[in-house]
């Protein structure tokens, strides 16, 4: 299901978005980019549309996803 990003507190969105951002282990190249930079990148994702928050209630849990991927994922279904 999908949780719009606009219906979740401010400190507990930042807090879901740290959590997804130490959790990807991502490289980016020579220039590493600080957790703030990160943080702002995977925000402006969520507003432009290219992620989505997604419950799981099957897991109980809360995750931040490509929406191309939950797109497809829901077209399986």
């Amino acid at each position: 299901m999908r949780i719009p990003y606009t219906q979740i507190d401010d400190a507990t969105l930042t807090a879901l978005i740290e959590h997804f951002v130490l959790q990807e282990g991502t490289d980016y190249g020579e220039q590493e980019r600080s957790l703030e930079e990160k943080v702002d990148d995977v925000r402006a994702q969520l507003k432009s549309g290219e992620a989505v928050v997604v419950y799981s209630e099957l897991h109980e849990s809360v995750h931040i996803l490509p929406a191309d991927q939950v797109n497809a994922e829901q077209q399986d279904d």
